[in-house]
Parts: structure tokens; sequence; C-alpha cells
């Protein structure tokens, strides 16, 4: 079937985002964060986990632990912890609790929409304006204990759209499903698949050389715009009269956020040499890459990534599937790790979602990562990549009740999700009949018209899917 096929196409409100724009008389400047219109949920009752195994991934693991939520908050872990009156009790006995896994890359849920290919530059473009909230593969993902994604735009661009972050309350609205206040997101791409889609057109960019120029001459745009911007401003603010405000244009003003580091930025790549042209351009206008993505050769040149507090977003055995690929190896993440860099897992599959904790198994074997250092790639590293870290990825007082509760040691292939918490509120239930749903009206689920991966997104809206 095509990957473009869909079983069904749920019907959605029409969301209006407005772009921020830079700030001229009185326009809010952007905050560099992602917001949710939805009206606050009711506090859920309190809830004490207790009689598990706890791996809280910052401070051990507690035997026989306790974890008190209030106000889906957790507000005291340990061991022997009461339960207040009225508070929802589950008995973890002879389970594995930890925080929700953490997935920095996906296109699930996108209905198909993951590529904006008819420029290499698209920087405007928001993810959130495809985003399907009934799509299946989020329900499969929540069933594999992941709570929270990062939705990105695909590769096809040099510079694509802007990602949208979400927690995986599967069932409820899409904006309640929004990570409120999660900062924001961009996609970049170098490497064979821009090359590809527009040099299957005779467009530039058709080389390496094409790529990197095309993104060069935007940023250079955006820094003379944001420049006009600025002087227009200045001319305000000291009272001069009869001023033409410069022409806006939502490109420039998305591009001139990531100058301005408002917008983190993510980066598809993988090889050694373009991981250096990316952090040179970086410094040559002056922004900051938070992650490489794929990153298969990051190896070769880890102790540079290291040295520019990049993080890495990789797999532990994805190989040889194009040319890019062949050097890969499964020893990269802990060979990353051991140079400084922080190192998270990612899908970018419908089906690796639902096995990341696998995944990190894979790292103890491949390159001997410890059970702590292969939960945080699957946490609060791939959290500290979306920037939401100091509000879930570990199991500390204060954080959200984002957690996962599994029926075995979680790192292990036989392990399955028990539960699935988010913000204190169970959403996933293993022990209930049919689906494990708490929160689905039984409504049909929409295939989200996206069943590949990284092989093949970048194809994905330009009518060349296989």
């Amino acid at each position: 079937m095509s990957l473009l096929t869909m079983a069904w196409r749920s019907c959605l409100a029409v969301l209006i985002l407005i772009s921020p724009g830079l700030a001229q008389n009185g326009d809010a400047q952007s905050s560099g964060t992602q917001s949710s219109s939805s009206t606050p949920a009711v506090s859920a009752p309190d809830m004490l986990i207790r009689g598990g195994t706890i791996l809280t991934v910052t401070h051990g693991d507690i035997q026989n632990g306790s974890i008190l939520i209030h106000n889906g908050k957790i507000a005291r872990i340990g061991q022997n912890i009461s339960a207040p009156a009225g508070a929802t009790v589950i008995d973890a006995t002879g389970k594995y609790v930890m925080p929700g896994i953490i997935d920095p890359h996906s296109h699930l849920a996108l209905d198909g929409d993951v590529n904006e290919a008819t420029s290499p530059i698209t920087p405007s473009m928001n993810m959130l304006d495809a985003f399907v909230n009934t799509d299946k593969g989020l329900y499969q993902a929540l069933a594999g204990g992941v709570t929270s994604l990062l939705l990105l735009h695909g590769s096809a661009n040099m510079i694509g759209g802007q990602a949208v972050v979400i927690k995986n309350k599967f069932g409820l609205s899409r904006d309640q499903m929004l990570f409120p206040n999660a900062p924001r997101s961009i996609k970049f791409a170098s490497g064979e698949n821009p090359k590809r889609v527009y040099g299957s057109r005779n467009q530039l960019p058709s080389t390496r050389m094409g790529n990197f120029e095309v993104q060069r001459e935007a940023l250079q745009q955006a820094k003379e715009y944001m420049r006009e911007w600025d002087d227009y401003n200045a001319k305000v603010q000291k009272g001069e009269k009869d001023l033409k405000a410069p022409k806006r244009d939502l490109k420039l003003e998305a591009l001139a956020d990531v100058l301005r580091g408002k917008l983190l930025v993510q980066i598809h790549c993988y090889r050694a040499d373009e991981f250096l042209t990316e952090m040179a351009m970086a410094r040559e206008f002056g922004y900051h890459i938070r992650a490489f993505h794929h990153a298969l050769e990051a190896y070769k040149v880890a102790d540079k990534i290291a040295a520019e507090g990049v993080a890495v977003a990789t797999w532990p055995d994805w190989w040889g599937y194009k040319d890019e690929a062949w050097d890969a190896q499964p020893w990269n993440a802990v060979m990353l790790m051991r140079h400084g860099v922080r190192v998270a897992l990612k899908s970018d599959s419908n089906d690796v979602v639902r096995r990341l904790n696998q995944d990190a198994g894979k790292v103890m074997r491949y390159g001997g990562a410890t059970e702590e250092e292969a939960l945080k790639m699957i946490t609060l590293n791939p959290a500290w990549i979306i920037g939401v870290d100091d509000r879930v990825g570990s199991l500390d007082v204060g954080k959200d009740a984002d957690i996962s509760i599994w029926d075995k040691y979680p790192l292990s292939s036989y392990a399955k999700v028990d539960k699935a918490i988010i913000d204190g509120e169970v959403y996933f239930d293993s022990s209930l009949p049919g689906l494990g749903l708490t929160h689905w009206k039984n409504a049909p689920m929409s295939d989200g018209g996206f069943e590949g991966n990284e092989m093949d997104e970048e194809m994905i809206g330009t009518g060349e899917a296989h």
C-alpha cells in the first residue's frame, strides 16, 4: 500500500496559527515557547504508586519504593510513604517504575504532510497545522511507554518547518495534547535527502555544495532582515516620526528567531564532514545547534561535537540503507557519550517508537553503557534536546508525574508496559479490556499517513514516495 494512502482521515477544526513576528509598534516579541490555548485540566486526585522498583534515572534505584503524586507533580519519592485520604493507590509490587519515555524525533500524527517540498527553505511552516491527534501511532507509542514526543518536519529541505511538542494524552483534544510552554524547535537537514529531492527536478540544490549555499544565503537574508527591523525599532524608541516599517516576511522572521536563539535547531545530518560544516556555519551566524539527529558518523568527530555542546539523537543499530549510512556502527552512541556528548535514542519510525526501551538495552550490550546511562538516553537526554528536562525525564520531586510502569525489567525485550501515567493521570492501563485506554471515546482512530521511517520520509508529500 502506498505510504500516502490513509485508511481514514479524521475531521478536525481548523486551527489558525499566527507566526510570531518581530517587535514593532507594540507587537509582542516572540517568547520562544510553544503554548496551548486549552483550558487548564481539573487537577487529578492524589495518587500513590507503591511497592515497585523505582528507576529514578538521576539518583539511583529504590527497592520497594513509593511515589506520591499531588496536582500532577511528583510530591514525594522514597520508601514507606503513606497514601493521603482519598488518594488513588497503584500497587506496583514486583513491577518497575521509571519516567515516561521521551521520543525526540518523530513524524507520527502528521497526516502525511511531513514535508513542504516546494522549496528548500520553509522555516515558517508549522507542524502543528498538520497534527492529527487521533493517529493510531500515538496509541501504539503510548502502549510502549512514550509520554512525550517532538514531532518534526521531514528532511526534504535544508531548513524545514517548526516542530510541535506533545504530551501523549491520547484521547484528549489536539490543544490538550500540546506540551504547555515547550520551547520551539526547527528542523534543518543536510546531505542526501534535500539534494536528491531538488536535484531530481534539476533545481538548486542538487549537490552538497548547493545544500549549504541555499542555507547560508537564507541565513544571510535573515541577518539583513533582522538588522532592518532592529534599526527601525531603534528609531521608534528615539521618537522619530514618519517612519516606514520594513515589510514583514514570515520566512525571514522565523530565521531571525533562529539567529536570536529563540528556536532550538535540530539538524538531520549523517556525515562527519557535514557536522563540521554545520557547526562552522552556526558559529558564522551566531546561533547554536541543539542536536544532530541520526548522526551515524558522529563517532568520527565526537570530540568536536562535544566541544560545541551539541547533543546527538541516534539509533543503536540502523545502517546501510543509503550511502550516508554505510559507516554506521552500534557502538556510536556509547563512544559519543564517553567523549562527553549528550546522547539520546529516537524512533523516526512508527515501529521503533514502540520499542525504545529495547533500544536502550542495546547500548548496554554495545559499548557497555550502565543502566542509568542507557535510561537517560530515552528519558532525560531527549528531554534536554526538546528543552523540557526541567519538567520531565526523571523521577524527581517537583517534576511532572509522567511515569511508566513495567511488568518486567524495562530494558528487557520481554518487558511490557503495565501503565502509562501523564501529569498524574493514567492514560494507558494494560489490565483494562480492549485497547487499555482510559480517555479514548471509542471513535475510529486515524491512519497518520506515514508508516515509514527516515529511509523514505523525505519523499512523503513530494508525490515520489514508493
